[in-house]
């Protein structure tokens, strides 16, 4: 699930092409290709930002519902993944159809950019959350965060999964998803759950 710059932002490819180097397949909706899509530079009210997290969610049935049909598709072997504004969906999720998920430059937290952070991931499901620890968005260093409490990263709202990990890179970007410090969690995480 791309962030708010869509697959224009060249790491979505970049990340692809590491996946299959890995032998693992991938398919990235383009929510851009939808006439009026929203667009929008935060900070905007809470109520726009989620009458756009609601559409983004249906992005996740659509395309699980075309992953279904392809025969070869290992069905049991379909990880759910996504950057900044893609995150949000992939937290708030409430599917069991996925081995697992990764959330990157997204905090599930009370903040700005939601009305609650409604994380719904199982506690028993792999989980993997990178995010930069000064991330511009979703850390204390945004000033506009509306949330003096927020600690950056998705810890509180996986506090009871014993298969999460939560990965902080020191003053890296925002889209961490191709920093060299990320891939190599990405790989072991994703290693590890297909057993390859």
């Amino acid at each position: 699930m791309h962030g708010s710059s869509g697959l224009g932002l060249k790491a979505i490819a970049e990340w692809q092409q590491w996946l299959a180097k890995m032998g693992i397949a991938s398919f990235a909706p383009n929510s851009f290709a939808l006439k009026d899509r929203m667009t929008y530079t935060s900070p905007i009210d809470k109520d726009n930002y989620e009458k756009l997290h609601t559409f983004r969610a249906t992005e996740i049935e659509i395309t699980l519902k075309a992953l279904l049909q392809m025969p070869w598709v290992d069905t049991s072997q379909i990880v759910l993944a996504g950057t900044s504004e893609g995150s949000l969906p992939v937290a708030r999720y409430t599917g069991k159809e996925f081995a697992g998920r990764i959330m990157f430059a997204w905090s599930c937290e009370e903040n700005y950019f939601v009305s609650a952070h409604k994380t719904a991931i199982p506690d028993d499901q792999p989980t993997l959350n990178i995010i930069s620890s000064t991330d511009p968005y979703f850390s204390p260093s945004n000033a506009w965060i509306g949330n003096p409490q927020a600690t950056g990263h998705c810890g509180a709202a996986l506090k009871n999964n014993k298969k999460a990990s939560i990965v902080l890179i020191p003053g890296g970007p925002h889209t961490v998803l191709t920093f060299p410090q990320a891939m190599g969690p990405v790989e072991g995480f994703l290693r590890n759950l297909f057993k390859i």
